[in-house]
C-alpha cells in the first residue's frame, strides 16, 4: 500500500502542484483547502503524513496541528512562509515533527517526508541482494559495494521490482503496472527515463552494468 499524504493548504496552485508531484513520487495524496476540511479528512481517512500550512483562514495551522496531535501521533510537516525562529519553535512545540519554509525545494520536501515515515515505522526490513548490490527495504536505501545510493520513491520501487526478480525480463507496460499502478498519468517514455536515472545512480565509472535493455522485450537485472 502506498503511503498516504494529506496536504492542508489554502493555496490551490500549491495544493495541485503537491498532489501531482507527490503522486508521481509514489504517494497517495489527499488535499484540503482549510483547517476544518483537513481535520475531517484526517478523521475519515487517517494519513501516514500531514503536510500542513500555518497561514490559513479560519483555523490556522497551529490550531490544526494542536487538534491533530490530541487525536493522533501522525507525523506532521509544517509548511509556511514564516521563517522566524519563534514561529518554528511554536510549530514544533505545538506538536509538529518538522518544518519547511516556503519557497522550498520539492526534492527536499520528499526527502523530509521519507524521513518522517522512517521515524514513524522503524521496524527492521528485508535486505535484498544481487551481485554487489543491496537494497534495504526498511530504509529504502541501496548500496553498491561500499557506495551508498539515495533513491526516490519511484526509483526504489523500480529497483525493488528488479531485485525481487533477477533474470526476469519486464516489458515497459508491465513495469508501469507494477511501479506506477493506477496513479500513472505520465508520458509514454517514463520507464525509459527512470531506467536512465537508476542506471546513473547504480553504475559509477568502472562498475559493470546490471540493468540491461532487451531490444523489443524490455529490461532485466543480470550480471554481464
Amino acid at each position: 500500500m502506498l503511503p498516504r499524504v494529506l496536504v492542508i493548504d489554502d493555496d490551490p496552485n500549491l495544493r495541485d502542484a503537491l498532489r501531482r508531484g507527490l503522486s508521481y513520487e509514489g504517494f497517495t495524496v489527499e488535499t484540503a483547502a482549510d483547517g476544518e476540511a483537513g481535520l475531517a479528512a484526517a478523521r475519515e481517512r487517517p494519513p501516514d503524513v500531514v503536510v500542513l500550512d500555518i497561514l490559513m483562514p479560519g483555523l490556522d495551522g497551529i490550531e490544526v496541528c494542536r487538534r491533530l496531535r490530541v487525536a493522533s501521533q501522525v507525523p506532521i510537516l509544517m509548511l509556511t512562509a514564516r521563517d522566524a525562529v519563534s514561529d518554528r519553535i511554536l510549530g514544533l512545540e505545538t506538536g509538529a515533527d518538522d518544518y519547511l519554509v516556503k519557497p522550498f525545494d520539492f526534492g527536499e520536501l520528499v526527502a523530509r517526508i521519507h524521513a518522517l515515515l522512517r521515524r514513524a515505522s522503524p521496524q527492521a526490513g528485508e535486505v535484498l541482494r544481487y551481485a554487489d548490490l543491496s537494497l534495504d527495504t526498511a530504509s529504502r536505501r541501496a548500496k553498491r559495494g561500499p557506495r551508498d545510493i539515495e533513491l526516490t520513491t519511484r526509483e526504489y520501487k523500480l529497483l525493488e521490482l528488479f531485485m525481487r526478480n533477477p533474470g526476469r525480463v519486464f516489458s515497459s507496460d508491465h513495469i508501469v503496472e507494477r511501479v506506477w499502478g493506477d496513479d500513472f498519468a505520465g508520458e509514454s517514455n517514463v520507464v525509459e527515463v527512470y531506467i536512465r536515472y537508476l542506471r546513473k545512480k547504480l553504475e559509477a565509472e568502472g562498475e559493470p552494468r546490471l540493468i540491461h535493455t532487451m531490444r523489443g522485450s524490455g529490461y532485466v537485472l543480470r550480471e554481464e
